[in-house]
């Protein structure tokens, strides 16, 4: 027999008979007696030639039912019915498997008499008054055994196996409605749902339909509870569920792997006339959790991540990797251009190489908002709760949800220069707090941590050249035709060996705080062309503000293009269909004159003469005119 076949449940006389041993009768005639005065589970026999009775395997005793398993293994379906049988057991409580186990207990009882020779009557009697139960109790629990061999005794024997479920006892369309309407995103309320399923049932006959609490006890039992709140709680909640990763660090060092990611503080500041909320783009080193560079900003854009990437490798050098998601100021191509896995974009061939791919740091993209992908996020809930709830920050304090508004909400707004002292303040407190309890920590501060790893590894530094990857900013543009000047931020640069490359694409550095200074320019192959000078500097010379200007300026335009598309509700193509074809042109013969006649000189002669008598004619009338006008005026 292979490994995991089961035994045949049914035998014929014969078949006990040959593996008997000392335990049976060896003959088939003794077999039938004996089965005939215990009252062993018989039945008709079932295919096969002729007739006959059989015998249920559970009706043996142990040492004949292995004999029999090893002759005669069954078929798969016994298996499945004995694994459904134990998956129900284990289901259960404690309770209802103790009440198997008192159960079984007295089965066995009345085995032992029967193999006594005690009939099954006798037998069920002396030991259903042994336990303290009734006979007929004990008749029940034979049936639920009835086909079930002796290993899966227990598991058969546990109340309420073969119970009834919420598709049994409910209507299949009214329970399939109440499990449509409670599971949704609105999350309605049970009783809600169970009312409006019970109201559908009376206007269409369905039946039965249980009591309220039933079907809630059928629903839990039948959607897992992941199921109900990926419907009801949305997929995040669902994820939740599932055990969070466990990352170890303890094999990198410091400045190995570093993580990226913008924090928009829950405070109003004013900078100048401005009124907003402020970001951070800040940089974590991922071995000791310190922070390693920030910049301070007014919106989470290109050029604070581009300075706060330079902060870090001029200051601590040039780490391996860096983890950042996918948001539009991490993956401009001012920062990440040229690489290969970079999705957000297309790559292509002109467009400029980015900070990252200059400078060798792989970037590897994480999931937004996950805290298991970026530590980094785990910090920024610090940064809520010491900085944005600062003292300093009073009155200032924005709420972190709009329903959560403080009482003092908008009363004032912090200074730009108070709050980015506060948050310089924060951070290095944030750096050198001690009893850290991280892999790495183990009690020391960040400061610490990274200083100890530091001094031992061997990290990257930047050369002298490699600092305008982060102190200019690159763009790929075209010259102008003719003289090759270069149209940027609302200025106009240029020199002379621009010319040669007039009506190319170039690409550009330049400070984007101080436009005015000039610009360098490289080739396609990124060879310095030329330092071109601010050649009529009425632009700005902001970066801020000339993204404002442009911002708008597009906002102007679209304005204006809205207006159009309102007026002109039909197309030139609508138009010509509501007119239809227009018809082919005739072509007409021009008219002949009845009378012809020669321009001959007499007669060009006597139709200057008519044309001179009009004249003195017409002269004569305006003189008359001019003379009854004057006349007039007179006797007035």
């Amino acid at each position: 027999m292979g490994t995991g076949e089961e035994m045949r449940e049914w035998f014929a006389p014969a078949e006990i008979a040959r593996a008997a041993g000392r335990d049976l009768p060896a003959s088939e005639r003794g077999i039938t007696r004996l089965a005939k005065t215990q009252g062993w589970n018989a039945r008709k026999r079932q295919g096969g030639r002729g007739g006959g009775t059989e015998y249920h395997v559970s009706s043996l005793p142990g040492p004949v039912q292995v004999r029999l398993s090893m002759a005669f293994p069954s078929s798969a379906p016994a298996a499945e019915k004995a694994e459904e049988l134990w998956q129900r057991f284990e289901a259960l409580p404690a309770k209802h498997k103790r009440t198997a186990e008192q159960r079984l207990a007295v089965l066995a009882t009345v085995e032992r008499y029967r193999a006594g020779g005690l009939s099954v009557t006798a037998a069920i009697a002396r030991a259903a008054g042994e336990a303290g139960v009734s006979a007929a109790s004990v008749h029940n629990w034979r049936k639920l055994i009835h086909g079930v061999k002796r290993a899966d005794w227990l598991a058969a024997l546990a109340p309420g196996y073969g119970g009834t479920g919420a598709r049994g006892d409910c209507h299949e369309q009214a329970y399939a409605t109440l499990k449509s309407d409670f599971l949704r995103p609105e999350r309605p309320a049970f009783s809600a749902c169970y009312r409006r399923m019970k109201k559908l049932a009376e206007q269409n006959g369905w039946t039965p339909i249980p009591s309220e609490r039933a079907l809630r006890r059928h629903l839990d039992a039948d959607v897992p509870k992941a199921v109900q709140k990926l419907a009801r709680d949305g997929r995040d909640t669902a994820k939740a569920l599932y055990p969070a990763q466990t990352r170890s660090v303890a094999h990198l060092h410091a400045m190995q792997y570093v993580n990226i990611d913008g924090h928009k503080f829950d405070v109003f500041v004013r900078r100048g006339d401005r009124v907003f909320r402020p970001c951070i783009v800040a940089i974590q080193d991922i071995y000791s959790r310190k922070f390693v560079g920030w910049r301070l900003a007014e919106t989470e854009d290109r050029h604070a991540t581009r300075l706060a990437i330079g902060d870090v490798v001029e200051r601590f050098g040039i780490p391996d990797a860096l983890y950042s998601d996918n948001g539009r100021a991490f993956t401009s191509k001012w920062i990440s251009g040229g690489a290969a896995n970079r999705y957000r974009f297309k790559v292509k061939d002109e467009d400029p190489v980015g900070i990252l791919t200059a400078l060798g740091i792989e970037v590897r993209w994480t999931t937004p908002y996950s805290g298991q992908s970026k530590p980094i996020e785990r910090a920024f809930r610090d940064f809520a709760e010491n900085i944005a709830r600062h003292p300093a920050c009073a009155g200032a304090y924005t709420g972190n949800r709009p329903d959560a508004k403080p009482e003092n909400y908008g009363e004032r707004a912090v200074a730009w220069d108070t709050f980015a002292a506060l948050v310089e303040c924060e951070i290095a407190e944030h750096n050198s707090r001690s009893k850290r309890n991280t892999e790495t920590a183990q009690g020391r501060s960040f400061d610490e941590t990274f200083e100890a790893s530091y001094a031992e590894a061997i990290v990257r530094r930047a050369t002298a050249a490699q600092r305008s990857l982060w102190l200019m900013a690159a763009e790929r543009i075209r010259t102008s035709k003719g003289n090759g000047e270069i149209h940027f931020a609302g200025n106009r640069y240029w020199a002379p060996e621009l010319t040669a490359h007039a009506g190319k694409h170039v690409t550009v550095r330049f400070d984007p705080d101080h436009l005015k200074a000039g610009i360098s320019v490289y080739d396609a192959t990124d060879r310095l062309i030329a330092r071109a000078g601010c050649f009529d500097a009425t632009g700005f010379d902001d970066m801020q503000e000339s993204k404002a200007h442009a911002k708008n300026r597009n906002a102007y335009t679209r304005a204006i293009r809205e207006q159009q598309r309102l007026h002109t509700t039909l197309s030139a193509d609508e138009l010509a269909r509501l007119h239809g074809e227009l018809p082919a042109p005739v072509p007409q013969e021009p008219a002949s004159p009845k009378v012809t006649r020669l321009a001959t000189a007499a007669a060009q002669a006597v139709e200057q003469d008519d044309r001179a008598e009009w004249d003195e004619q017409a002269e004569e009338s305006f003189s008359r005119a001019l003379r009854l006008i004057a006349g007039g005026q007179a006797g007035m």
